[in-house]
């Protein structure tokens, strides 16, 4: 059994939700259609000719990437232009082409948590909010008798977290009372006549990524008929998500060691560095992609040093002055997600039971070259 592509995206979106986008990027379904079975993906960074030949051989009808295909908006479609050429084979070729891009920096799991991670960052924290979970609370009235069923199904849904505490709940014992009508199927009492249960409140903290994961689990584990449960908006800050990740190294090193850790960890033949090499380096700001913009979050975060491509000289400048040091490893850093993003989404696919296969892509899509 093969995924269809929608649920191919489905999970995709499970791992890098829409709504962690920053305003106006270009996500999504870009050529193309997912409304067909799939038997290959391939995963990649950008979508070049020599990617799109890479699929072809493949046999992959579709191309999850990071940097979108189509970015600035299009005048026209000719196929005498790259663009359109681009386009033009993919549609030849039958093979659709969805976008995962600041989404996928901002996720758990994304490119920003990679980096990271690939530089050994302890105790990380997000370099600038783009996205905060809302909180709820679900009261739900359970039986006695399937109180814990319903209670571990919403804790394994998602729900139940404050801070770094999981199966948080309250639970308080009570009276309920219901009459069943004609048509109704009660699990407890009779039609026509008066009912008195005892019944456990039960009551806990719901974020909004997964409020609907949430409740249909509990609906699916309660017994009754008609379940009786309310969900409050709170006014209290959940989980932040964002772009880029500040953390601390396990030990003190000199930014020239640092730097080396930075090639290694990126699979990079240099890097383009800014400060004094003996500087000892504990706290990192890393940012995937094009991050000159950051370096005052990353001050304000008190970094020693700054992870980011695309650096430009005059920014350089200001750092310096202001003490703070930039390694710059290029904007293809982010490959990083090729890798990673494949064996993920292959593991999901295979729990599921399908058999599409998920590749991560070898052509080498950075377009400098040293000389």
């Amino acid at each position: 059994m093969f995924a269809r592509g929608e649920t191919i995206v489905q999970l995709m979106e499970r791992l890098a939700p829409k709504h962690y986008a920053v305003p106006d990027d270009k996500i999504g379904l870009q050529v193309g259609s997912v409304a067909k079975e799939v038997h290959k993906v391939l995963v990649s960074l950008d979508v070049t000719p020599a990617v799109v030949e890479e699929a072809a051989q493949l046999g992959a009808e579709l191309i999850i990437a990071h940097h979108a295909v189509i970015y600035r908006p299009l005048a026209h479609l000719r196929t005498d232009t790259p663009a359109g050429a681009l386009a033009a084979s993919l549609l030849r070729k039958d093979i659709a082409v969805y976008i995962s891009h600041t989404n996928l920096d901002t996720a758990e799991g994304g490119i920003n948590d990679l980096m990271a991670e690939a530089l050994e960052l302890k105790g990380r924290d997000v370099l600038e909010e783009v996205h905060t979970d809302r909180l709820f609370k679900l009261v739900v009235f359970v039986p006695e008798t399937h109180h814990e069923k319903v209670r571990s199904a919403v804790f394994a849904a998602g729900a139940g977290w404050i801070g770094n505490y999981s199966d948080c709940s309250f639970n308080i014992e009570g009276t309920g009372t219901f009459l069943p009508r004609e048509g109704s199927k009660p699990f407890i009492g009779k039609q026509g006549k008066l009912t008195e249960t005892k019944e456990i409140r039960l009551e806990t903290i719901v974020p909004s990524s997964v409020r609907k994961k949430v409740i249909s689990a509990m609906l699916k584990a309660h017994p009754y008929e008609e379940v009786a449960y309310d969900l409050y908006a709170m006014d209290l800050k959940g989980r932040s998500f964002g772009l880029g990740r500040v953390g601390t190294l396990p030990a003190p090193e000199s930014l020239d060691q640092f730097a080396e850790r930075v090639k290694t960890a990126f699979g990079v033949p240099f890097v383009r560095m800014v400060g004094d090499g003996a500087k000892p380096i504990r706290k990192v700001a890393v940012l995937g992609g094009a991050g000159a913009k950051y370096v005052r979050h990353a001050l304000f975060a008190g970094a020693d040093v700054l992870v980011t491509g695309d650096i430009d000289f005059h920014t350089a400048q200001d750092a310096l002055a202001a003490g703070l040091s930039i390694i710059d490893p290029g904007h293809h850093a982010e490959k990083i997600m090729k890798p990673n993003v494949a064996k993920w989404l292959a593991e999901q696919l295979k729990s599921k039971g399908y058999e599409t296969e998920v590749f991560a892509s070898t052509i080498d899509t950075e377009p400098f070259k040293l000389r």
